[in-house]
């Protein structure tokens, strides 16, 4: 539960291999009294190094399996996630980029990124709201992107599940108005991070950390969106206008 001065002291990190889901766990315990990570992510090197990391930190950290396209494990995870207590704040930070041409010429690849992307975030986030709801408080932060916001053609399998994830965490922030429980939808643009590792930085592009600082923030203050950097509310807002003859053509 929350301490004394509303600081989330239980975090539950479902992709907990992140690079924004670490920063964000960073950023509460630097600003807070964090004191428990549950780390759900696929066993391996990885969910290790992230959990070594956490416990430098001096957090008690407990590992979880996270199987984003096994959705019968999915009851499970959660469950075990809230076996010792309460949970404050749950960030859902799981997801892949896919091979862009190869996502709408081949079937399994774009089933693999719509269930990674889209039907696990949907069935876990419909299960995480109900064991919010029945705790009475907590807040999730929904990793999402701006390539949600207008879809281009470029990465547009990419974009379109994001566009649905974005869409499913914005109207389940309306359903839970009232219950305790707040979300934040995250639109952040390009992310410096080992996903994005190896393609040409886009402009305003950001760090996990400057993700991390504004998630946080805006999570605290209850608000229902946060574009990362600011900047690109403004720039979709206008994007969201020009004609499609015209944004087929723009250089990104």
């Amino acid at each position: 539960m929350n301490d004394a001065f509303g600081a989330p002291q239980t975090l539950l990190l479902l992709g907990g291999t992140s690079d924004i889901a670490l920063a964000i766990a960073r950023r509460y315990r630097a600003d807070g009294n964090l004191r428990r990570v549950i780390l759900a992510a696929r066993p391996g090197p990885r969910r290790q190094t992230a959990a070594g990391q956490l416990r430098e930190l001096g957090l008690e950290v407990a590992e979880l399996d996270l199987e984003a396209r096994n959705p019968d494990s999915h009851a499970t995870t959660v469950e075990q996630a809230f076996t010792a207590g309460d949970v404050d704040v749950v960030v859902f930070a799981f997801g892949v980029l896919g091979e862009a041409e190869r996502a709408w010429t081949d079937a399994d690849h774009v089933l693999e990124v719509a269930e990674i992307n889209y039907t696990a975030p949907v069935h876990l986030g419909v299960l995480v709201a109900a064991k919010l709801r029945a705790q009475g408080h907590g807040s999730i932060l929904a990793l999402s992107s701006v390539a949600g916001t207008r879809i281009r053609r470029s990465n547009f399998v990419y974009g379109s599940t994001k566009a649905g994830m974005d869409g499913f965490f914005f109207g389940l922030a309306e359903a839970l108005r009232g219950s305790g429980v707040s979300v934040t939808v995250v639109r952040p643009g390009f992310v410096k991070t080992k996903m994005t590792a190896g393609l040409k930085p886009a402009p305003l592009s950001v760090t996990a950390e400057q993700v991390a600082e504004q998630a946080v923030v805006a999570a605290r203050d209850g608000k229902q969106v946060v574009w990362a950097p600011r900047l690109f509310q403004l720039v979709m807002l206008v994007l969201r206008h020009v004609p499609q003859a015209i944004f087929r053509k723009l250089p990104f």
